[in-house]
């Protein structure tokens, strides 16, 4: 069975994609989990697109968004672009959110998703009093523990 491409629109713009299977797309996201956690953020981002275009769900789109958005913003730091920063981490808050709307349910590698808004929210606060030279780092991407059953 071909899948066939899909359309999402959002700010006006519109990007098509191609759904992945999940094996694929949980492949994508570990590689660009893991690139993030080495500091390669432009690579995660690469890593994490495919990923986000490759699913149907609603708010695991929001949060590999809002993850892609946080790569960015650290591509941008590491070229010296604090306007970047903290246009990219502003976006990844508002998708964050939108992903954190849909309750505990969205679940992408464990992500703790409330600790990962707390950090860019730091990391907004952080860009404000230090507009020029951000004293603080990228968030790191803490993990939900699990339940006992």
């Amino acid at each position: 069975m071909t899948r066939r491409s899909v359309v999402v629109g959002r700010d006006g713009r519109a990007k098509a994609y191609r759904p992945l299977p999940d094996a694929e797309r949980r492949v994508a996201i570990a590689n660009g989990l893991a690139a993030y956690e080495r500091g390669d953020f432009f690579e995660a981002h690469e890593d994490l697109e495919p990923a986000w275009m490759g699913t149907d769900d609603l708010a695991e789109r929001a949060l590999l968004q809002g993850l892609i958005k946080v790569a960015a913003a650290y591509v941008h730091d590491a070229r010296g672009n604090p306007t970047g920063i903290a246009r990219n981490l502003d976006g990844a808050r508002t998708l964050l959110r939108e992903a954190s709307a849909s309750g505990p349910s969205v679940n992408v590698a464990g992500i703790d998703l409330d600790a990962l808004l707390g950090d860019v929210d730091l990391r907004l606060d952080d860009l404000a009093t230090h507009p020029d030279h951000p004293t603080l780092g990228p968030p790191t991407l803490r993990r939900r523990r699990r339940s006992a059953p």
